[in-house]
């Protein structure tokens, strides 16, 4: 039975030994009424509490499979909203701190790509001319929109064949939110890069003229990932000149020239694979998110590689880090007691739309 919430404010100064003391208590109590699922940027001290670890589809798909009555969500509002759509209707979706947003998939508003989609119309049909492409880093709404507007989502390792799919049906793509994954996909299919134009939603036609709008294959979002942002070119000219035999491997959400002077491109899970696959003594320059490039480091150094991380300066995702000891043990002891805190509830409407772009992504890859 339902009882009084617990609220969060005694745990806001529990020593994070108590906590993952409390986590596992918790844990233990729980069983396999409820799974945990850690996203790979997710910081060490909640990640090794994980049932699950992988990218944001990977752990959706699997949870939705799994026999839990509770999908723990250690990640970022988006994830969880995933989880909830591709979940059974038994299951319930929990974020342990609503605060885990991402900021770029704020960058894109249903509002901002509906109004897009308005302003593209004095040009052309866009519900002819135009497959809305979202990536899975996006609010459900922008699912949803793909979906009744003929379109599609895609994640980081599937977009140039979520790409050739939408091309297959219409002749230009609105992609958003991230301009550097769209852009690094459209090149990989041999776009040339004047007919990858970027929309700006600040501006009154996104900044282009009809004339760009027209000659465009790609619509790009201006809009990108914080962390992907912070590496640079430079980085990587300063890795190959001190160790000429090492590798470069980058996430696509990186800008182009960081892609275009990597040795290879991959998503999180093929990043991790591509590195622990690599010749023992290997070095490694990583373009990601720190959390991953840490913990990648620790798992291969036995075998004498060495995993460097490629910014400069400190560079993690923030947003997910809210995400701590003590709202995992605050969420798993109010599961214990019978109360759901953080429940992540799609409308059902907007859950439904959602679903069939993720599915023509599912068909689609």
């Amino acid at each position: 039975m339902q009882t009084v919430p617990i609220q969060f404010d005694a745990f806001n100064t529990l020593a994070d030994k108590e906590a993952q003391v409390r986590i596992d208590a918790a844990r233990a109590q729980l069983g396999k009424r409820a799974v945990l699922l850690c996203h790979h940027y997710q910081r060490a001290d909640v990640y090794r509490h994980a049932d699950i670890t992988g990218d944001s589809l990977k752990l959706s798909r699997l949870a939705s499979q799994s026999d839990a009555e509770y999908i723990v969500f250690c990640g970022v509002h988006f994830m969880a909203e995933v989880a909830d759509i591709l979940s059974r209707p038994e299951q319930i979706a929990i974020l342990p701190d609503l605060a885990a947003g991402c900021s770029m998939a704020d960058m894109a508003s249903l509002a901002k790509v509906e109004r897009c989609w308005r302003e593209l119309s004095a040009v052309l049909d866009p519900d002819e001319k135009v497959t809305p492409v979202t990536y899975i880093n996006s609010a459900a709404d922008l699912k949803a929109f793909c979906g009744e507007h003929g379109g599609i989502v895609c994640t980081s390792s599937n977009a140039p064949k979520i790409l050739e799919w939408s091309f297959a049906r219409r002749e230009k793509v609105l992609f958003f939110p991230d301009q550097h994954l769209g852009r690094w996909s459209g090149h990989k299919m041999g776009i040339p890069h004047d007919q990858m134009v970027i929309w700006n939603p600040d501006l009154e036609m996104g900044g282009l003229t009809a004339e760009q709008i027209r000659n465009a294959k790609i619509i790009l979002w201006h809009g990108y990932c914080s962390v992907h942002q912070m590496f640079q070119p430079s980085q990587i000219a300063k890795f190959r000149a001190q160790y000429p035999e090492g590798k470069v491997i980058s996430h696509p959400e990186c800008c182009f020239e960081v892609c275009e002077q990597s040795d290879a491109i991959g998503s999180t899970e093929t990043i991790i694979r591509v590195v622990k696959e690599s010749a023992p003594g290997t070095r490694w320059l990583v373009g990601t998110e720190l959390n991953l490039v840490d913990r990648l480091a620790d798992e291969v150094k036995h075998e004498g590689k060495i995993v460097q991380f490629m910014a400069g300066t400190v560079c993690m995702c923030s947003t997910m880090q809210r995400i701590d000891p003590q709202h995992l043990a605050w969420t798993l002891e109010n599961l214990v007691a019978g109360n759901v805190v953080n429940q992540i509830t799609v409308p059902e409407h907007e859950a439904k739309l959602a679903k069939i772009a993720l599915e023509r992504m599912l068909d689609a890859s």
